[in-house]
C-alpha cells in the first residue's frame, strides 16, 4: 500500500489482511522476472484467499448438527445460492479458485469491448455499452454473484459488468467484486456509482499512470497468466 497512507478505503471495500504470506505472494507475481509457471501458481494462491474472504460476506443462518459423538454442534449454513461471473479474459483466471472453494458452482462470462485510446469500455449511440459477449445463468437474479476480475484500474469494465448484472435483475447488494490489485481512482469511481456492491481486494496500489496501468501493479495480468505477453 505504498503511497496510499492518506487514502481512506470506503466502507464497502474490504482489503485482505496484510500478512507476510500475502506480501510474499504479491512480491512474486509483481516481479517482471517471474516465470509464467510461478506467476500462475502464486496468483492462484492469492485468488484462493480472495474467494475465501468473499464467501465471508455472504449471509448465513443458524444450523445445528449432530457430530459422530452424538453431540450437538451449533453451527451456521450459507443462506441463498451463489454463482460466479468472470470479466473476460483476465477474470477467467479466477474461475478455478472459485471452483475449488464452491463445488459445481455455476460461472457466467461477460466480455466488454475496450477503447484503447480512452482506456474505457466502448460505447454505442446514446451511451449504450458495446457488450461483445455475455452468458449468464438463467436464474442469476435469484443468486448472490461473485464478480471476478484481477485488476481494478479505471473501474470502467467492472462498472459496465455490474450494469449488465443489474439489467439481468441481480440485486446490487447481492454482488461481491473480487480483485487482486486495485487503484484509488478505480475504487472511488466504482463505489460512487454502485455504493451497495462490496469489493474485496488483495492490495491497494498508489495510482494509475498516463496509460491507465496500475502503479506499481503487475503488468497485464491476463497476458502473463495465459502466456500471451
Amino acid at each position: 500500500m505504498s503511497g496510499t497512507e492518506n487514502y481512506k478505503l470506503p466502507e464497502q471495500v474490504k482489503i485482505l489482511t496484510q500478512t507476510t504470506q500475502l506480501k510474499g505472494l504479491m512480491t512474486i507475481i509483481r516481479c517482471k522476472e517471474t516465470p509464467r509457471a510461478d506467476f500462475i501458481f502464486y496468483a492462484d494462491r492469492i485468488i484462493r484467499l480472495l474467494v475465501e474472504e468473499g464467501l465471508n460476506h455472504l449471509p448465513v443462518v443458524d444450523k445445528n448438527v449432530l457430530t459422530p459423538t452424538n453431540a450437538e454442534y451449533n453451527g451456521i449454513a450459507f443462506e441463498g445460492r451463489i454463482c460466479g461471473v468472470s470479466i473476460m479474459r483476465a477474470g477467467e483466471a479466477m474461475e478455478q479458485g472459485l471452483r475449488e472453494c464452491c463445488r459445481s458452482v455455476r460461472i457466467g462470462k461477460i466480455l466488454i469491448q475496450r477503447d484503447e485510446e480512452t482506456h474505457q469500455p466502448k460505447v454505442k449511440k446514446k451511451n449504450e455499452i458495446d457488450l461483445y459477449y455475455a452468458k449468464l445463468p438463467k436464474d442469476i437474479a435469484s443468486r448472490y454473484v461473485l464478480l471476478l476480475d484481477p485488476m481494478l484500474a479505471t473501474g470502467g469494465s467492472a462498472m459496465q459488468a455490474v450494469q449488465v448484472l443489474l439489467d439481468n435483475n441481480v440485486k446490487e447488494d447481492h454482488i461481491i467484486f473480487l480483485n487482486l490489485i486495485g487503484s484509488p481512482e478505480g475504487i472511488d469511481a466504482f463505489v460512487q456509482r454502485f455504493p451497495k456492491v462490496k469489493i474485496v481486494i488483495g492490495e491497494l496500489d498508489a495510482c494509475l499512470n498516463e496509460e491507465k496501468y496500475i502503479i506499481p501493479g503487475c503488468g497485464d495480468f491476463g497476458c502473463r497468466y495465459f502466456g500471451t505477453d
